[in-house]
């Protein structure tokens, strides 16, 4: 089982995460929703397509644009739509 974890909470929590680029994308069934805060950052891979990006927040503290995904990734990475990736001290 694969965890995201920051500041002592676990962010996601899965068996079927999909490795990209040395990143665990998890699915989005997998997040614990309530510490996500949609971010307007968006950043472009040529082969992945636009991502999107969420803020963390946990009790009181934010860590910006610490989750990513691909909404509508190009075709050689369909296989992450949907699917969050982390960075920035989470682990």
């Amino acid at each position: 089982m694969t965890k995201a974890i920051w500041n002592g909470v676990v962010l996601a929590d899965s068996d079927k995460t999909v490795v990209v680029e040395g990143n665990h994308y998890f699915p989005p069934e997998s997040i614990n929703r309530h510490y996500f805060q949609a971010s307007e950052t968006h950043t472009v891979c040529p082969w992945k397509g636009v991502a999107s990006y969420y803020d963390v927040a946990v009790e009181g503290q934010v860590n910006r644009n610490a989750a990513w995904y691909y909404p509508d990734p190009k075709p050689a990475a369909n296989n992450i739509k949907g699917y969050i990736a982390f960075w920035k001290g989470s682990k």
